[in-house]
């Protein structure tokens, strides 16, 4: 039922920059918070950022802060995370989910691969 398909990743030297996508279905998108987590090779899951329904709130984990921008298109049905300054620390499976900071439960997309490397 709930479909969240994202797309953008790919290899990237460090500085550079990528814009991630989220194409969401049967939920409503426009009422729902939204959050990007990742999770780096052999290692576990880390909250990314996250939005609110409206877009009058987004929130960002202390390492991506100042350099990755989450944004929506409510209209579209679309969450985004554009991502500037890359290092290699960023490679990672990147998962669009619902809810937001703290939501009771997520849902789960398959992820894009981010891989930032010279």
């Amino acid at each position: 039922e709930v479909q969240l398909q994202a797309s953008g990743g790919g290899l990237v030297q460090p500085g550079g920059s990528l814009r991630l996508s989220c194409a969401a279905s049967g939920f409503t998108f426009g009422t729902t918070d939204m959050s990007w987590i990742r999770q780096a090779p052999g290692k576990g899951f880390e909250w990314v950022s996250s939005i609110d329904s409206g877009a009058g709130r987004t929130d960002y984990g202390d390492s991506v802060k100042g350099r990755f921008t989450i944004s929506r298109d409510n209209s579209k049905d679309s969450l985004y995370l554009q991502m500037t300054s890359l290092k290699p620390e960023d490679t990672a499976v990147y998962f669009c989910t619902t809810g937001g900071l703290y939501p009771e439960y997520r849902y789960w997309g398959q992820g894009t691969q981010v891989t930032v490397s010279s």
